[in-house]
């Protein structure tokens, strides 16, 4: 074993998580294979290195197993369904950590799209004429928590009208308990009927102010941005460098998964504060030294 050294190193607790989900050894099945030659948290260990710090599969550091390795596991796992297995089970478990039920009935949907590296072929990478971008587009859909439930991957081109109907119907069939659906603009119109008809589920679109200028935090949607956010913390995903669209939609996974342990791993207390208020002391400051009392605080 290893010595684990790096921030994306899975700690103990977040690998007594992981470990039972993930699938058992082909030597230990009824068809029998060969003993695997690396443990399976060193490979899951590097896959989070590789999604956080944005380096190439062959610039993988030596003490990890080798590159080939750790990208046939990615690949079997996405394939096998296990990666949305482990998502799903991880966002269950936060609900009810937060009082909730296990499976959501709201969900926020949206699309951001990203830059393509030249290892992306023509064929799955698309012009994006709104945002003026030559890349991919994703399309994620989270819990009113911000828990993703659904990403999907597609070339920039493609509307996000068009791409709702796909993901929608995916969505229907992991998760038949969901019954809203609150989008932007771009997702109104002739949607709204087909999903309700087809689907039963209702999209209720969350327009913009008029007259207003500027950022503005909308209700509902300001969930789902901050989720692509998060996500895009992972140096990976400043860009799709994945020549495979199910290979992009697995890492994009697998930086919710690594935020998701995370967050399970804190402290009970922290499970429920917002992102960056986790571990804060709550006992008081100590008093702090006499300043000059002549002139006004400044006003924060």
């Amino acid at each position: 074993m290893r010595r684990r050294c790096y921030p994306t190193d899975t700690t103990d607790t977040e690998w007594t998580l992981i470990e039972p989900l993930l699938p058992v050894p082909a030597c230990e099945t009824t068809v029998g294979g060969r003993p695997e030659k690396h443990p399976r948290r060193e490979i899951v260990d590097a896959i989070r290195y590789v999604v956080d710090t944005g380096c190439k599969w062959r610039a993988l550091p030596a003490d990890f197993p080798p590159w080939r390795t750790v990208w046939g596991f990615m690949a079997r796992w996405a394939a096998a369904g296990t990666v949305n297995q482990i998502r799903d089970y991880l966002a269950s478990r936060i609900r009810r950590e937060l009082g909730k039920s296990p499976r959501a009935v709201a969900t926020v949907i949206d699309s951001q799209s990203v830059k393509a590296a030249e290892t992306v072929s023509r064929a799955t990478r698309g012009y994006d004429a709104g945002k003026k971008i030559n890349g991919r587009k994703r399309h994620v859909v989270v819990d009113t928590r911000g828990l993703p439930l659904m990403v999907m991957v597609t070339p920039a081109s493609l509307s996000d009208r068009d791409a709702a109907k796909e993901i929608l119907f995916r969505l229907r069939l992991t998760h038949p308990e969901i019954t809203i659906i609150w989008a932007d603009s771009a997702y109104a119109g002739k949607l709204v009927t087909w999903a309700k008809r087809r689907l039963n589920l209702t999209i209720k679109p969350v327009s913009r102010p008029k007259d207003t200028s500027g950022f503005i935090v909308l209700p509902r949607r300001w969930v789902v941005e901050r989720s692509l956010a998060w996500m895009m913390h992972a140096r990976r995903h400043a860009r799709d460098y994945e020549r495979l669209i199910q290979h992009s939609e697995t890492l994009i996974t697998w930086a919710a998964i690594t935020l998701m342990t995370r967050r399970l791993t804190r402290p009970a207390s922290s499970i429920g504060e917002p992102h960056g208020q986790q571990g804060r002391q709550s006992t008081p400051h100590p008093p702090a030294a006499a300043t000059d009392t002549s002139r006004p605080s400044p006003t924060r």
